[in-house]
């Protein structure tokens, strides 16, 4: 596996992935339904932030999108969001892609890292931020709509770096 920058063509094998984990309602509070060219500024970040891609080959496993949490005196902290590709699941896609942005970030000279919304159900996403030193700082509670559990906490993790 190797990840690298992303490139306009690569958002023809994300957006797939994309629309099938938005569709899904467990993990993300994105927009449904959403074609082609309206979903792509949702994920294919411009500078200062990066977007980049898990591969094999030729084949997309998974990306993420990094970047400055906040503008102006709020752009010392990152943050970042994760999709793999739910048929690569279970091959260390995430981890991967998670410590590649917490390389990135230190690289770029950020002082921490801050999920912003990160679905208490989502319990594999949870487990890994801890696991790569994330911290829980906060949930708000009933603040997101899942499908099937229905209103679920969103926690606030973090990590200086």
């Amino acid at each position: 596996m190797i990840i690298r920058e992303a490139t306009g063509p690569d958002w023809a094998a994300i957006y797939p992935f994309f629309t099938e984990i938005v569709a899904a309602g467990e993990s993300y509070a994105f927009p449904e339904g959403m074609d082609t060219e309206r979903a792509r500024p949702w994920w294919m970040e411009q500078a200062p932030g990066q977007t980049v891609v898990a591969v094999d080959g030729d084949t997309v496993l998974g990306s993420a999108k990094m970047g400055p949490n906040r503008p102006g005196r709020g752009a010392h902290i990152a943050t970042a969001s994760f999709m793999v590709d739910p048929a690569h699941q279970g091959r260390g896609v995430g981890r991967a892609l998670g410590g590649h942005v917490l390389d990135w970030a230190r690289t770029q000279g950020y002082h921490g890292m801050q999920f912003n919304a990160v679905v208490e159900t989502n319990t594999a996403a949870v487990r890994l931020w801890q696991a790569l030193g994330f911290e829980i700082l906060a949930t708000v509670p009933e603040a997101f709509e899942h499908p099937e559990h229905g209103r679920v906490g969103l926690h606030v993790m973090y990590q200086r770096l």
